[in-house]
């Protein structure tokens, strides 16, 4: 199984984000698992890296070709896949990957992991997805979901399409055990003609 990891290019967040990164990179490892990643040197994306491949999983990243040339690649990963942009990188990501995981991160994280919901929204996968809210860092995302719930910009079905996990064995016993399932139609009411 290829795992998809989105996580943090920030090498000034706090242990607690680290350490979830290793126990995941550790989980992958050991159960024989392909990670797939952004392929950064920086971060909890080469902590992620180096420590699943440390514990048998093999690794993939993808990273676009100007960060590349801002040697930026890491050289942990045991292959590296150099793309034309960041919408390069995003396809070839979710097309080599059967499930998808968000660590705590910044905007490229939230841009990657919140993409992925949409295109299983509109039926484009029917992966796996899951968010680890280590030290519950997306607590104020997860309410801002309410809020579209609450106020009907999205349909309360919606939340089968990713799942919340505590921490790193939690979301890859999730994976191990998906099922995927007939998806809804995106849309309240569809106008007729």
């Amino acid at each position: 199984m290829n795992i998809c990891v989105f996580s943090s290019s920030s090498n000034a967040i706090a242990d607690v984000y680290v350490n979830e990164a290793i126990d995941l990179a550790r989980l992958i490892g050991q159960s024989g698992f392909c990670l797939i990643n952004g392929g950064s040197n920086v971060g909890t994306m080469d902590v992620i890296t180096r420590e699943a491949g440390i514990s048998g999983a093999k690794t993939i990243g993808i990273i676009p070709e100007k960060l590349r040339d801002f040697n930026l690649a890491s050289a942990h990963a045991h292959e590296i896949i150099v793309s034309g942009d960041m919408m390069d990188r995003k396809f070839k990501m979710r097309e080599l990957s059967d499930a998808f995981i968000a660590l705590a991160g910044g905007f490229g994280t939230l841009e990657e992991i919140l993409e992925v919901i949409t295109l299983k929204q509109l039926s484009y996968h029917n992966k796996a997805v899951v968010f680890i809210n280590t030290n519950g860092f997306y607590d104020d995302l997860f309410r801002q979901f309410e809020k579209s719930y609450e106020e009907k910009f999205a349909k309360e079905s919606y939340r089968r399409l990713y799942f919340v996990a505590e921490n790193s064995l939690e979301a890859m016993n999730y994976i191990r055990d998906y099922q995927p399932e007939e998806l809804v139609n995106k849309w309240f009411e569809v106008p007729r003609h």
